[in-house]
């Protein structure tokens, strides 16, 4: 006879909320005290960072290999070049990535972990920076390090005091701390961050420009002054755009005319059968240079109510038109 599968533990939710409560409180406190203990050793950590000519090699394991990561890839993103190496594959051939020109960032809270230390007398010998970041200052790490960054805590959350938790999350707030002060030291900008991020909201807004997202050619519906209504209702039809740019001889825009326009022509009733494109156009439309941020013209739309906005070059002749939807298929709005 198969034996019954065990029941469940029942969750005691008044206890779980309490817990939950103390972890928020011991990590809130745990974070708050590294202020104290943040000085000048962290000043001359986030110079050393700033004037290394490799990268920053993080390493860490088990939760503070986690930690680790994290901290290499906020510094990647932010403008330092950084890698994680797990210890105990550096044992195993790894650490021929790290090279003298580097600068070693070592997580442990301890500052006792065999794979890290193991590295420590290598890396020394290979004249690469030791930066250790460690819950314990007279640990071998620390002893070994040529800077040492305090992240200990008081207590873990953990009710076992097994969990490593109020811990890692000191870590992380010095990895950001560090990542915070390079980046500001380096003048980081958004357009920096958004290199690194093309595949993000915030690249997209700030690399992709109008000239990547216009209609261009026979795609931008344009008619003359004197082009009859019928003849502009057929250019917009043809076009899709629900708007048609009124241009003079020269290519320059000196109108425009669209669905709303034409709405309102009808709610007026207005007889527009033997009427021009220059009677009935909207005068002075909105343009845009094409070297212009995809996001500008967004905003151009957003403020001014319209859905299209002319694109022209240096001598103002009509060179492209930019839809809204077309924001929105790159993903820009």
């Amino acid at each position: 006879m198969t034996a019954a599968p065990d029941a469940p533990p029942t969750l005691d939710a008044a206890r779980a909320l309490r817990l939950a409560h103390e972890t928020f409180d011991i990590e809130a406190a745990a974070v708050l005290g590294l202020k104290a203990r943040t000085g000048d050793a962290f000043a001359r950590a986030v110079s050393a960072m700033l004037a290394v000519r490799g990268r920053v090699v993080v390493m860490g394991m088990g939760k503070s290999g986690h930690i680790g990561r994290k901290i290499a890839a906020t510094l990647a993103s932010t403008g330092t070049p950084a890698m994680f190496v797990h210890p105990a594959e550096a044992s195993h051939g790894d650490l021929g990535m790290i090279k003298s020109v580097d600068l070693v960032l070592a997580l442990s809270n301890s500052g006792e972990v065999d794979e890290v230390t193991t590295l420590l007398p290598v890396i020394k010998r290979l004249g690469a920076t030791l930066v250790a970041m460690t819950g314990r200052p007279q640990s071998t790490l620390a002893r070994h390090a040529d800077i040492v960054l305090d992240t200990g805590v008081e207590r873990e959350a953990c009710p076992l005091q097994l969990a490593p938790t109020a811990s890692t999350t000191a870590q992380l707030a010095m990895g950001d701390a560090l990542a915070v002060a390079l980046l500001d030291a380096r003048g980081f900008r958004p357009e920096d961050f958004a290199r690194s991020h093309p595949g993000g909201s915030l690249g997209r807004k700030l690399l992709t420009h109008v000239a990547d997202v216009m209609r261009r050619g026979d795609q931008v519906p344009r008619v003359a002054p004197h082009t009859g209504f019928s003849d502009l209702m057929r250019e917009m039809s043809a076009k899709g755009l629900g708007a048609a740019a009124v241009v003079d001889d020269n290519g320059r825009p000196v109108g425009i005319f669209t669905d709303g326009d034409l709405r309102r022509c009808i709610e007026a009733g207005t007889d527009l059968r033997a009427m021009t494109a220059a009677e009935i156009m909207h005068p002075r439309p909105r343009r845009i240079a094409a070297d212009a941020l995809a996001a500008d013209a967004a905003d151009m739309m957003e403020a001014h109510g319209i859905t299209s906005v002319l694109v022209v070059d240096a001598d103002e002749r009509l060179i492209g038109v930019v839809h809204i939807g077309d924001l929105m298929r790159a993903k820009v709005i």
